[in-house]
């Protein structure tokens, strides 16, 4: 039995994939090794396993440098980050090329290609960012009370679109795309249209990057992994995330975890 960790820079992902089941777990703690020890404690407790039964952990993200050769005195295993991106977003999605975009603190971005897997961009702007600016602008510093808020609303008071300026649309860009981002908030803007709005920049920051990304690396399909696929998969549902290039945003289930189980996944194959 393998353990896939990731050590990330808000929290701490375990999974473990048993007979097509995944049993999973996350956590908060600043320090690495006590994340990583924590994740796996709670995982073999919570899902009544025993650690013996446990071979090897295979640990990955930014804290996985802090570990040793062994936790718990399980043999440790460390996976590229970005191979851990790349194995679990394709792997859920049951693809062999695939644009996989990962959104956690910040966002990472890798194009896979079967074997072949490469780091092609990212950005700082992730959910440190949406947290960061919920937090300075609304007090706020949960994503389920900024969802809440965003659901009532209007962007009209906030972002300036294409129509904005040029009465209609400009060339293939619909009247409705946005031209700026906060470049036309309104004295009588509420907390509930900045929320949105936030939540909005976001997702399109994320989502032109990965575009253009996809189209360097001629892969038709974005799979979207990662804890702040939640708020691509709200602007879904309320019908406000329209994108006109012609290539499709795939969310797998399990996303959330997709990097931890690619570190497991990759190690099973060493």
């Amino acid at each position: 039995m393998i353990v896939g960790i990731d050590i990330g820079g808000s929290t701490t992902d375990a999974v473990i994939l048993e007979d097509g089941e995944f049993h999973v777990v996350t956590i908060e703690a600043n320090d690495p090794v006590a994340a990583a020890a924590g994740a796996l404690g709670k995982l073999v407790e919570q899902y009544g396993i025993d650690l013996n039964q446990v071979e090897r952990v295979a640990a990955t993200g930014a804290g996985s440098r802090a570990l040793g050769e062994r936790l718990l005195g399980r043999q440790i295993v460390k996976v590229s980050e970005f191979t851990a991106i790349g194995v679990g977003g394709t792997s859920l999605a049951g693809k062999q090329r695939a644009l996989v975009v990962s959104l956690g603190t910040g966002t990472a971005i890798v194009s896979v290609n079967g074997e072949k897997i490469d780091h092609t961009g990212g950005t700082g702007v992730g959910g440190g960012t949406l947290l960061g600016l919920s937090k300075h602008i609304l007090g706020v510093s949960s994503i389920d009370t900024l969802e809440a808020m965003a659901s009532r609303g209007d962007l009209r008071r906030v972002d300036l679109k294409v129509g904005d300026i040029a009465g209609g649309p400009i060339g293939d860009l619909p009247a409705g795309t946005t031209a700026a981002n906060f470049g036309k908030i309104r004295a009588d803007a509420t907390p509930e249209d900045k929320a949105l709005a936030i939540i909005n920049m976001i997702v399109e920051v994320i989502g032109v990057l990965s575009l253009a990304n996809a189209r360097a690396c001629g892969q038709e399909d974005i799979v979207l992994t990662g804890k702040i696929t939640r708020i691509f998969r709200f602007m879904q549902k309320i019908r406000r995330l329209e994108f006109m290039f012609g290539r499709g945003f795939v969310i797998p289930d399990h996303a959330d975890y997709a990097t931890a189980i690619g570190a497991a996944r990759t190690a099973a194959r060493m």
